[in-house]
């Protein structure tokens, strides 16, 4: 059974168009590698620029295949140089009964 997460990527200082265009590659790199389905992805901007993904993993087993993948390992090195994880309760939006963002262009 699949499984939807949500992930939350606050931009390092200066890195804001990196991160967007390593977004836009995210799930394809996924897709291709078998780990994710091939529900479209949902992708906004919070109001201090963190981007937020809505995807979904094909299985909680292609999760954990995706710590062992090459290209997912590099893809996630290049996540590091350009962003941190937040928790959601990090983004103010959070705290409002209908958080709404800015739809990303993918």
């Amino acid at each position: 059974m699949g499984r939807l997460v949500i992930v939350a990527y606050r931009p390092k200082a200066g890195k804001e168009k990196e991160l967007h265009e390593l977004t836009k590659t995210h799930h394809p790199i996924l897709l291709e590698a078998g780990l994710a389905t091939d529900r479209t992805p949902i992708i906004m901007l919070a109001k201090d620029g963190t981007v937020i993904e809505v995807f979904e993993w094909v299985s909680a087993e292609a999760i954990q295949q995706a710590h062992k993948h090459p290209e997912v390992l590099k893809m996630w090195a290049a996540y590091a140089t350009v962003c941190d994880y937040i928790p959601l309760n990090l983004l103010e939006e959070a705290g409002n009964m209908f958080a709404d963002f800015t739809p990303f262009e993918i």
